[in-house]
């Protein structure tokens, strides 16, 4: 199981690169990483779990942010509302958003990010709709919506693939900058 002192930090070159494609069929060492992402997040989701391993709580993990630079990440968010869809639940391999709402999104509260120790503070906007391609342990392709908290969620880990972090999408002149038409999740 990664524990906090595996998680890769901000300044480290490999959260900057362009990760690579993963093939299929996978390597035993490609699926124990998806896995051992997963398992991450379930432990870290766990009050008792998280306090007994001192890890900070994630709802994503990206391969980069544990130094591989693979396209691969790990998604585990809580239910929100009524949602039969959620949580939403994935260990995503070579993700691509194939489309993307115009309507923007962002939390009330900010991004945080396992790899990023201090607080940055400002909005993060994003699509509040994505529609994401990516294909499983298995190698099965999968094609899902997703929309609010699942989608900014799975947003910032598709960005770790790429080497961006949250706070790149910050405006810098005015971090708390709103527009009106703008959706807000808490």
């Amino acid at each position: 199981m990664y524990l906090m002192k595996d998680i890769t930090r901000d300044g480290n070159p490999v959260l900057r690169k362009q990760a690579e494609k993963v093939q299929f069929p996978l390597s035993d060492e490609d699926r124990q990483l998806g896995e051992k992402m997963m398992e991450y997040l379930e432990v870290s989701q766990d009050d008792e779990l998280c306090k007994k391993y001192h890890l900070r709580a994630g709802v994503g993990l990206a391969a980069p942010q544990v130094g591989v630079s693979k396209l691969m990440a790990a998604v585990l968010t809580p239910p929100e509302g009524d949602d039969e869809k959620s949580p939403f639940k994935a260990i995503m391999i070579n993700p691509v958003i194939v489309s993307n709402s115009v309507q923007r999104a962002a939390l009330t509260v900010g991004e945080g990010c396992l790899s990023v120790d201090r607080d940055i503070e400002g909005y993060v906007p994003r699509s509040d709709r994505i529609t994401v391609r990516y294909q499983d342990l298995e190698g099965n392709e999968h094609k899902v919506r997703l929309k609010h908290y699942p989608a900014i969620i799975a947003q910032h880990e598709i960005d770790h693939l790429h080497g961006t972090l949250f706070y790149d999408h910050i405006d810098k002149a005015n971090p708390f900058s709103r527009s009106d038409d703008e959706i807000f999740i808490d």
